[in-house]
């Protein structure tokens, strides 16, 4: 059978290429060694620029409404025990309906874990006659050609196997990707943090029982430092226990988990274990990523810690990067160096955001070596001196990882092959903020429009260019420049003072994924010169 792209993995990585593909009209043959179910979810805040995606393809109410408590308070807790136990800090945020949206952005991150979120994905690519998607299918093996990829695919229930020709292969089949291993590229950066044991429970009586103001996560330090947490993972009754671990590995029995989350909890409650994973934390870039028709996205790439919930977020970044390339090829607009921008744009923003990640963790375990003083495990004034002290250092540290809108929209491809700089300053990268900017690379400034859309809204299926101010510049000669190279650019003319004031320019092209390509006060001079170079069609940088 043939296909124009072979998705491997659906996971919400693999769901997304999957969908933004349909949603641009390319179809694909989706495949998924397991059944989809998500019985351990790992993933539980979709941030800003994936509910940008989601807004983009219509599904942020149900993304709202998939299923968590939209009244559970929000609150970030540190504490010796819940039941019986002392708080000792905590970093308080509303509810998901009162969470407010970022000036930056018109959506805001929501608590979405992963059973939630990716029925709703699931549900939405199901949708499309272009998708087909096939659960208890592996891929076998695979060979890289000049004009296509020939797969072996294989119904693990069956043991019927098939061959696949298509023109590419993403790779979005996780941390243990065989098509990682296929392509022969290797991993550079810590290969284990800590080895962890994720349970997820359920307690009817733990909300009713615990003397600690609810909040979604809690975080516990004993005397020898932070060892587990728990998050609320629905809000209502079902939990999910992380024994942190260290650097040894541990084999633990379902009783000795139990029993670690009773020492968490401090008191008697019910506890009932759904699902138990052990699994490693690790530190890892993919050293490639990709070759001339395979690509990895999501954790085949990379391999993060879950603090600061970059994982699946930076997957879905990589989604909007390389579905709109891919999209280019097939439709036969898109250059030769196209593609290879993929790892150019993308590898040095998750070399960051894995960085960040490591770094968060080893904030949460400093614990480990600034051990607490006995005096916060004990009651009377001693202990509460004790436990503001400590725990107001604590809240300080762990403040970092809170606030990182800078990494969710404040990435940019400042060294891109595909975007033409103006050599203006750009504002100082910051893990916690943001400046919006409309320079070369970065994400497109989100500015409500009169009509009551977001700029945002105007970017997804072609490049846009943006013509602003009350005089718009003649572009002829760059949208006949497009139009012989097949390369889709929609005009659009804004006269509003909001937006001419964001976005600095008078004309500014803004690619499908959103991000600048180019920006300037005239035309271009060489229109056919700067189109090439967006499309990946040039390796020199046009006259501007």
């Amino acid at each position: 059978m043939k296909t124009p792209v072979l998705v491997v993995g659906a996971g919400p990585v693999g769901l997304c290429v999957a969908g933004d593909l349909a949603w641009r009209g390319i179809s694909s043959l989706e495949i998924e060694r397991g059944d989809g179910v998500v019985t351990q979810p790992k993933m539980d805040m979709p941030h800003v620029r994936t509910l940008e995606l989601c807004r983009r393809w219509g599904l942020v109410r149900e993304v709202e409404n998939a299923g968590y408590n939209r009244k559970w308070p929000q609150d970030n807790v540190w504490v010796t025990g819940l039941v019986n136990g002392y708080e000792l800090g905590r970093e308080p945020f509303p509810n998901c309906d009162d969470e407010p949206y970022p000036e930056q952005s018109p959506q805001r991150r929501e608590r979405c874990p992963q059973n939630f979120f990716d029925p709703v994905i699931a549900r939405w690519v199901g949708g499309f006659k272009e998708v087909d998607r096939r659960y208890f299918t592996e891929l076998v093996d695979f060979t890289e050609h000049d004009d296509c990829v020939r797969a072996v695919i294989r119904d693990v229930k069956s043991g019927a196997t098939r061959e696949v020709e298509a023109q590419y292969l993403v790779g979005c089949d996780g941390a243990g990707s065989i098509v990682r291993e296929k392509l022969g590229i290797t991993m550079t950066g810590n290969a284990v943090l800590t080895y962890t044991t994720n349970v997820i429970f359920k307690s009817r009586d733990l909300s009713s029982k615990q003397k600690i103001k609810h909040g979604y996560r809690y975080i516990f330090v004993g005397p020898d430092g932070t060892f587990a947490t728990i998050v609320a993972i629905d809000g209502y009754d079902n939990y999910r226990f992380s024994l942190v671990g260290s650097g040894n590995r541990a084999d633990l029995a379902e009783d000795d988990l139990r029993a670690e989350i009773k020492r968490a909890v401090a008191g008697e409650c019910e506890i009932e274990i759904l699902s138990t994973m052990p699994w490693t934390r690790r530190e890892l870039v993919a050293d490639r990523f990709g070759s001339k028709r395979v690509f990895l996205v999501g954790d085949s790439a990379h391999q993060l810690s879950p603090t600061g919930a970059f994982g699946m977020n930076t997957g879905l970044q990589e989604v909007c990067d390389i579905t709109w390339k891919l999209e280019a090829m097939l439709r036969g607009w898109g250059g030769p160096n196209l593609m290879q921008s993929y790892e150019n744009e993308r590898k040095p923003i998750a070399a960051r955001n894995v960085r960040e990640a490591a770094a968060n963790l080893g904030r949460m375990l400093e614990t480990r070596n600034r051990k607490p003083p006995p005096e916060i495990f004990q009651p009377g004034p001693a202990g509460d001196a004790a436990r503001k002290e400590y725990g107001d250092w604590y809240t300080e540290r762990m403040s970092h990882e809170w606030f990182t809108l800078g990494i969710h929209i404040g990435y940019r491809y400042e060294n891109s092959p595909i975007c033409v700089p103006d050599g203006g300053a750009l504002p100082p990268l910051d893990v916690a903020t943001y400046v919006q900017t409309s320079h070369a690379g970065c994400r497109a400034p989100h500015v409500w429009m009169k009509d009551g859309r977001s700029t945002i809204d105007l970017y997804g299926k072609t490049f846009v260019l943006l013509r602003l101010g009350a005089a718009p510049l003649d572009v002829s000669a760059l949208v006949e420049a497009a139009r012989r190279r097949g390369m889709p650019v929609q005009v659009v003319d804004i006269n509003e003072k909001l937006v001419v004031d964001m976005y600095e320019k008078k004309l500014v092209l803004v690619r499908p994924d959103g991000h600048v390509a180019w920006r300037g006060d005239a035309a271009p001079v060489d229109a056919m010169g700067l189109v090439d170079r967006v499309r990946g069609a040039a390796s020199e940088m046009p006259e501007k």
